[in-house]
């Protein structure tokens, strides 16, 4: 019975920070755009993170044929 003292508080400051980092969340922008992000990865990749990437891309490696 002595460790609801405990576990009461403690659930209630969970659920305050929980509430404080959505409402940082929703505050920074975090769920604007939630339509464009989604079809964002169904579209074609045009970033390129380094110059070994892109000769990749350029001209596919062609596996030996046996």
């Amino acid at each position: 019975m002595d460790i609801l003292y405990l576990l009461i508080p403690l659930s209630a400051v969970l659920v305050l920070a929980i509430i404080a980092v959505f409402g940082w969340a929703l505050h920074s922008g975090q769920f604007d755009d939630l339509d464009d992000e989604g079809e964002r990865i169904l579209g074609p990749d045009t970033t390129v993170v380094d110059a070994d990437q892109a000769s990749k891309r350029a001209a596919p490696e062609q596996s030996a044929q046996t």
